[in-house]
């Protein structure tokens, strides 16, 4: 099925295929997202490395603000809370591009040093093969842990790539804009309510006051 969407989209894609079954892992999504990594590691690629998931919705504004990264750019993210009742933020405050604080509101989470959703954030793939131009906090190849604790799968990622804020670049400008939420959904078997089926897409971004 996968592999039948790929062909059909027009672009250019590469189609790996993780060597861990899923029956003998903690978190599947942690060694599929290895796999890219030490593909991307391996043949020297060059490009911005994201990682997209099937539980979340994006703005295609997104995609082009991603296109302008130096090294490691983070936004905003909305999330439906696990309750389903109720959305919250997490993510960068930024004055301009400078990340000056995080938008936080679990208090399990509090000990993270970066508080950000796996898919709020994206950096330089040069940082994971070209150490001489990005000097990072350790000499091992980056990679994503299935050991740390829930919650700390992020945080303990961009550790390996990033020392402090300095480094990083809040987009868009400012941080001011929603440009994808997180709805922590099942892909498989869900049915949506009558009428959230819309014929025609909705093209909204929300500010943060």
């Amino acid at each position: 099925e996968t592999a039948a969407i790929l062909r059909n989209l027009g672009v250019t894609y590469r189609h790996l295929v993780c060597p861990k079954s899923s029956n003998d892992v903690k978190d599947r999504g942690v060694h599929q997202r290895n796999t890219a990594l030490q593909h991307i590691e391996l043949h020297r690629l060059d490009g911005i490395v994201y990682f997209a998931d099937d539980d979340n919705v994006y703005s295609l504004e997104l995609f082009e603000a991603i296109r302008g990264i130096s090294r490691f750019g983070t936004w905003p993210v909305a999330m439906l809370a696990q309750s389903k009742n109720k959305a919250i933020l997490e993510g960068p405050v930024c004055n301009g591009s400078q990340v000056i604080g995080w938008h936080t509101n679990e208090k399990s989470k509090r000990l993270r040093r970066f508080h950000v959703d796996m898919s709020g954030f994206a950096f330089n793939s040069t940082i994971l093969w070209d150490p001489k131009r990005w000097p990072r906090p350790f000499l091992n190849p980056v990679r994503q842990l299935d050991t740390v604790k829930e919650g700390f799968q992020e945080t303990t990622f961009i550790e390996q790539v990033v020392e402090e804020e300095s480094q990083m670049e809040g987009i868009p400008d400012s941080c001011g804009k929603i440009m994808n939420w997180h709805l922590h959904l099942d892909a498989r078997g869900v049915e949506y309510p009558r009428g959230w089926i819309l014929q025609k897409n909705l093209d909204a971004v929300l500010s943060i006051n």
